[in-house]
């Protein structure tokens, strides 16, 4: 059996604070931009639309996705956090301007006929309407080795969407003659985003953590908008590689989603972390943790989902005992009232050094 050092099962709310975007969306407030910043902000716009209509991406940052997570939001609504990183070496002027725009794949659904008009008779003003859209400036510190991660986050309903990301070095208010032309880098990633309201026993990604550290209050809308793997009173610093070492540890966290609940309004929920090693293209039964309990006796009296409190599970398991190989950790969910069970899976690698 595999001795965890922590247990990560807390009880309290979780409540996600989200990011505003830039630009009024779902009737959020526009920022306020100064004459520099919306003229920045009509180049990076014009970049993503010609890169949609077709016209090759520049990539002078070296920008890449890196990975995305995926939560329930608030008004039945998905957050995403997602990271990207760049080349910190090519940015000149030690900051840049990032700018994500999320544009839905899904057909529209047809508009109702109003005042006796067919829709076509409507007519189109001013910029479309996107899913969601971001922007604003990365501080890029001078001497940093190796890529640098950025993390954001966007809040979308159910469906398919594409993601445009782009990094750009600020235009000079004052250009000078010969000046060269600001680096700039675009990505496209697609997505598809299951719906986690949909009353199915469900989670969250399986958030593979470097570090998982308290807070003393949740942050301030900025903090979160720069920190987006912050929930509630606490902060997760997700993994970037799923390659460890025997001297450290793997972290897991996950939110449950839709577990039933008995009369006196607790779920009965067990959570099963059970290791498999990879050897030569088969897998065989390495260990386990103790199975985890979440039900009236284990959790806190006050817990309860209408209040928005979350069904959380996690493991922190030293890798000092795993040989040297590849793993797979298989999370079984199991919830008894229902009698539903369903299974997340981390691929991971352990070596010496």
């Amino acid at each position: 059996m595999i001795t965890r050092r922590r247990v990560i099962l807390l009880g309290s709310a979780a409540v996600l604070t989200f990011s505003a975007a830039l630009f009024a969306q779902n009737n959020q407030q526009p920022k306020k931009l100064t004459d520099a910043e919306k003229k920045e902000a009509a180049l990076i716009q014009k970049i993503v639309d010609d890169t949609a209509a077709g016209q090759p991406a520049a990539n002078d940052l070296s920008l890449a996705w890196v990975r995305e997570d995926l939560l329930k939001a608030q008004g039945n609504k998905q957050y995403m956090p997602f990271s990207v990183s760049l080349d910190p070496s090519k940015v000149a002027g030690g900051k840049v301007s990032l700018y994500w725009r999320v544009v839905s794949k899904d057909p529209a659904p047809a508009a109702a006929p109003a005042d006796g008009k067919k829709p076509d008779d409507k007519k189109k003003e001013g910029r479309p309407e996107y899913a969601y859209e971001d922007l604003n400036v990365v501080a890029v510190p001078a001497g940093q080795s190796g890529p640098m991660r950025i993390s954001r986050s966007f809040t979308v309903a159910p469906g398919n969407y594409d993601v445009f990301v782009v990094a750009k070095e600020p235009t000079p208010e004052k250009p000078k003659k010969n000046d060269p032309a600001p680096k700039v880098s675009v990505i496209k990633q697609t997505l598809k985003i299951d719906d986690l309201w949909n009353g199915e026993l469900n989670t969250s990604s399986v958030i593979v953590a470097e570090k998982i550290e308290p807070l003393a209050a949740p942050l301030t809308p900025q903090q979160q908008a720069e920190r987006p793997y912050a929930l509630g009173t606490m902060e997760i610093i997700p993994a970037f590689s799923t390659n460890f070492t025997k001297k450290t540890e793997l972290s897991t966290f996950l939110l449950i989603y839709n577990a039933k609940v008995d009369a006196a309004n607790k779920p009965d929920v067990s959570v099963e972390y059970n290791f498999y090693a990879k050897q030569a293209g088969t897998e065989k039964f390495f260990n386990k943790t103790n199975p985890q309990n979440l039900n009236a006796q284990t959790l806190p009296p006050q817990f309860d989902f209408a209040a928005g409190h979350q069904l959380q599970s996690g493991q922190a398991v030293p890798l000092a005992s795993f040989p040297e190989g590849d793993y797979r950790l298989e999370i079984k969910v199991t919830d008894k009232l229902a009698n539903k069970t369903l299974t997340r899976n981390v691929d991971f690698t352990v070596s010496g050094s």
